[in-house]
């Protein structure tokens, strides 16, 4: 039931037909107005046009022919060659004769009215002299009617045109016209609802698997994406949308279960420590020590795994504005605050220590990540390593216009069956379990690279060690 004051939704297909009519309608209108009009308008003159010449042409012969009588102007000529057939052979027009004083001498068919105006006329002494009167009602029809004097008191002759016919037959124009454009304006309406299902069609679709979408929460549902208009790429961009948001659904489910399963170890430890504490009192002084030391120890893993769940988190759906990024600078910040904090030389090697060559557009701190997460896993793995850990970064001379940041360490190294899953999260080699850390550090830097258009890689290095680092998308590619 629908609300009060709620306005129901509109249907774009009958916003676009009714449109389309409205439009059709408003045009056919005023072109049937316009065309009525001139047709009227050219009949009406024509029609007194004629009317005109034949008045002018009748005064013009009683002129000439000043001697002209009423008799002569009767319809008893036996030869139909007298004036009166001239005036009635090519117009039809009704005559009637007058004799002085307005006496009808020859009826009209139908006969005519004489008023005063037409009595004195007969009368006049100039011969050409008219009155014209240009509606006169006789019986059922109206007509022009013009009265022009023989001359010399003599007589009159009226003639007249009937023009209740033309206006019946433009009255029957108005009526098709009227018609026509009732007929124009359904099928427009009809045409348009057709060509708007046609355009509307695919976004109908479109509509009702968003709001399939919307209603269950499936994120699987086909799109359709046919055509290659604005329809089309609207259609194949919510497509790429619903694919990434199954994707990130699909991440963030197993993220919290592989969360879940890491956090379980120290949780557990934690809850053992926690219930020895209650006998603490009982146990001698080295074992109090090695159980705070433990206890330490478990609390501290534990914010180490929640701060990189969070850097996790925050790699995927970081709102960082993109900049342009050098990436020797960055490398040359991680390593000063390296040496801070473990002592160990770092190194930086930029490509013909062209800084300016390592630009990149990207996120500054998620890149400032990345490499730290490196140099962190190399000092890690190499806890006693004398030789320096290297951030090299260079600039490819590819069409794709890539960057490329690497860190080469002389720790143990990896084994070649363990580096395809490297990156992957809360993965740990078997030999590097018993070391601090959670399994994610790697795992942010192949968020990082992939969020900047490029890719992880890691390799064993020669002589002993590893190298592990990431490329960055550099010409063409913007961060997402």
């Amino acid at each position: 039931m629908r609300r009060p004051g709620v306005r129901p939704p509109s249907s774009l297909r009958t916003t676009f037909a009714v449109s389309f009519a409205a439009v059709a309608a408003a045009v056919t209108v005023l072109i049937g107005f316009l065309s009525y009009d001139a047709a009227a308008r050219l009949v009406r003159v024509d029609q007194r046009a004629v009317f005109d010449e034949v008045v002018h042409g009748l005064q013009e012969e009683v002129r000439q022919h000043r001697a002209l009588a009423p008799d002569d102007f009767t319809s008893t000529d036996a030869d139909h060659d007298g004036p009166r057939d001239n005036l009635i052979r090519s117009t039809r027009t009704n005559v009637q004769v007058l004799g002085p004083g307005g006496r009808i001498v020859d009826r009209g068919n139908p006969p005519l009215p004489v008023g005063a105006d037409d009595r004195s006329t007969t009368d006049a002494r100039t011969a050409g002299t008219k009155a014209v009167h240009d509606e006169v009602e006789v019986g059922e029809h109206q007509y022009r009617v013009a009265t022009v004097a023989l001359g010399g008191g003599r007589g009159a002759v009226q003639v007249a045109q009937e023009f209740s016919d033309t206006e019946d037959l433009l009255r029957e124009l108005q009526k098709r016209t009227v018609a026509l454009v009732a007929a124009i304006v359904v099928a427009a309406g009809l045409f348009g609802w057709w060509l708007a299902r046609r355009i509307t069609g695919r976004l109908v679709r479109l509509t009702d698997v968003a709001e399939g979408v919307a209603r269950t929460g499936r994120l699987d549902t086909q799109v359709p994406v046919a055509g290659r208009d604005e329809v089309g790429r609207l259609g194949r961009a919510f497509d790429r949308m619903l694919g990434r948001l199954a994707q990130s659904v699909d991440d963030q489910r197993r993220l919290v279960q592989d969360a879940g399963h890491e956090l379980r170890t120290p949780l557990t430890s934690l809850r053992t420590n926690i219930s020895l504490l209650r006998r603490i009192d009982e146990l001698p002084p080295a074992a109090r020590e090695e159980l705070v030391a433990d206890l330490a120890e478990e609390s501290r893993e534990l914010t180490d795994l929640v701060n990189e769940l969070v850097d996790l988190a925050a790699g995927q759906q970081d709102d960082e504005p993109v900049v342009e990024v050098a990436l020797g600078e960055v490398a040359e910040d991680v390593a000063g605050a390296a040496r801070r904090r473990t002592g160990r030389v770092v190194t930086v090697q930029v490509a013909a220590g062209d800084m300016a060559g390592t630009v990149v557009e990207g996120r500054p701190a998620a890149l400032q990540r990345a490499v730290s997460n490196l140099v962190e896993n190399a000092a890690k793995f190499d806890p006693g390593g004398t030789a320096p850990i290297e951030i090299v970064v260079t600039a490819a001379a590819d069409a794709e216009g890539t960057a490329r940041v690497e860190v080469r360490d002389r720790g143990p190294g990896i084994a070649e069956e363990h580096l395809p899953r490297v990156f992957d999260r809360f993965y740990r080699a078997p030999d590097a379990r018993g070391l601090p850390g959670s399994g994610l550090g790697l795992s942010i830097v192949r968020e990082v690279a992939a969020s900047h258009g490029g890719t992880p890689f890691a390799r064993r290095r020669p002589g002993g060690g590893a190298v592990i680092g990431f490329t960055v998308g550099k010409r063409g590619r913007r961060a997402v």
